[in-house]
């Protein structure tokens, strides 16, 4: 009888279960209103416990900055061989020259004597003008080796693995803040605890600080903030509070700047100073009156003790 009880009952948090038929119902809800999307779930039994899988939404709600790690513990890619700038003049450099300088045209000389002389003037200057062009030539190689020698450096840039959302940081921009309320998502398990998705968090975008300074709260519009505890199920929450997140959020904040918001004290907070002033004078005036109360029912107990003493005073008198 216990076993079947169990299998009926889906661990949320530490102590904390619920029907299996009452998650299932609010899955089918939360899908409905993610059809067609990403963010639908998906949901599998193994050895007759609920299994729910899929992307959750979380939050950026930090204070302090975060560092990246400039090393994601891949094998960075070697970049090609190339020459370097100092390299030009070296006699390796000059048989590259070579071998770029295009083939000389030769010009056969015409018959006529008389103008041999013209010919032989223009021959030379162009033979002038080919060498400059041929050197020319040569600089442009030298060009081009020094936008090998750039991507060379280009490629050493990237293979520092520091990207946030797509975006890739050096050492100078690796300790940043994420923009307050933008989003991303994990997948993770509804048999995942707060501990493992934020491990997967961090994992993701090679965030070095400890998972042990963040913690996931689940904000509501009332202005409620619940945080959720080390072995509590991120997921199967997020289903059980509804598809909405117009209605209620899951945030990644610090542990030690973040306080919690009971319900009681979220339904004022966003109240008139004036309104909230009318309720003190009102708790205030209540006080009052029950500090009267509790007085007069102190002084009449203290009559009474005081008129039976002198009563047992009396009868020991006679």
């Amino acid at each position: 009888m216990m076993a079947s009880v169990n299998l009926d009952q889906v661990q949320i948090g530490e102590n904390k279960y619920i029907s299996k038929k009452a998650l299932l119902s609010n899955l089918k809800t939360y899908n409905l209103y993610y059809r067609g999307e990403a963010l639908q779930l998906r949901h599998r039994e193994e050895e007759g416990e609920l299994i729910i899988e899929g992307l959750l939404n979380i939050f950026w709600g930090l204070r302090r900055p975060i560092r990246l790690q400039m090393q994601d513990g891949k094998e960075p890619i070697k970049p090609a061989p190339f020459l370097s700038g100092r390299y030009a003049n070296t006699a390796e450099s000059e048989k590259q020259r070579k071998k770029l300088v295009p083939p000389t045209i030769e010009v056969t000389e015409p018959a006529d004597q008389s103008e041999q002389g013209t010919e032989t003037a223009g021959e030379t200057g162009e033979e002038e003008e080919s060498a400059h062009l041929q050197r020319t030539r040569s600089d442009v190689s030298g060009r081009r080796l020094g936008g090998r020698t750039a991507l060379g450096n280009q490629r050493r840039i990237r293979r520092h693995r520091c990207s946030f959302n797509g975006h890739y940081y050096n050492h100078k921009t690796a300790v940043f803040t994420p923009a307050f309320g933008s989003v991303t998502n994990v997948r993770i398990n509804s048999s995942m605890t707060t501990a493992q998705v934020l491990r997967v968090l961090l994992n993701k975008f090679k965030i070095e600080n400890s998972p042990e300074d963040f913690s996931l709260f689940l904000l509501h519009t009332s202005g409620e903030r619940v945080q959720l505890k080390r072995g509590d199920h991120p997921l199967s929450i997020r289903v059980l509070q509804g598809p909405c997140e117009q209605v209620s959020k899951i945030f990644l904040m610090e542990v030690d700047q973040v306080e919690e918001v009971t319900y009681d004290v979220a339904q004022y907070i966003k109240l008139e100073i004036p309104v909230l002033q009318s309720f003190i004078d009102k708790l205030m005036e209540e006080e009052l009156r029950e500090m009267e109360k509790l007085k007069q029912r102190y002084s009449d107990l203290r009559s009474m003790i005081q008129m039976h003493m002198k009563r047992l005073a009396d009868k020991a008198v006679c």
